[in-house]
């Protein structure tokens, strides 16, 4: 059972719930940069629902610079394997179909924007 402030991102706030590697591969490879969110069990994780309701405040914070998305539980363990990006709840950026890194687990306000600001200042590697 997904949990209501998860809930909330797809229904409310538009965030497309990803369900399958197509669908990762698709959001992940469009031009810009994207964040996955990636939130765990919320019944046994009781930082998942922080996440949930601060990440559409950091889209704002940094004024829609990324968009964002949900990984449904049927992907979530290939997704986290994959991309190095173990521990849950996490956000997981990518840039035009390149992983830039991730940030598990709640921060406080300013780690979230220190890292971000890392992340979104990366040049891509080179191809």
């Amino acid at each position: 059972m997904t949990h209501p402030l998860v809930t909330r991102l797809t229904q409310d706030f538009g965030y497309p719930a990803l369900t399958t590697e197509a669908e990762i591969a698709a959001f992940t490879e469009a031009p810009g940069t994207h964040v996955i969110f990636v939130p765990g069990d919320a019944r046994r994780n009781l930082e998942t629902p922080d996440v949930a309701v601060v990440l559409p405040e950091l889209r704002q914070a940094f004024q829609g610079r990324f968009d964002c998305a949900v990984a449904a539980d049927s992907i979530e363990t290939g997704l986290r394997e994959s991309t190095g990006v173990l521990k849950t709840p996490s956000l997981i950026f990518f840039r035009d179909g390149q992983l830039l890194g991730g940030i598990p687990k709640v921060r406080d306000w300013s780690d979230y924007v220190d890292r971000i600001t890392q992340l979104l200042s990366q040049p891509l590697a080179a191809e």
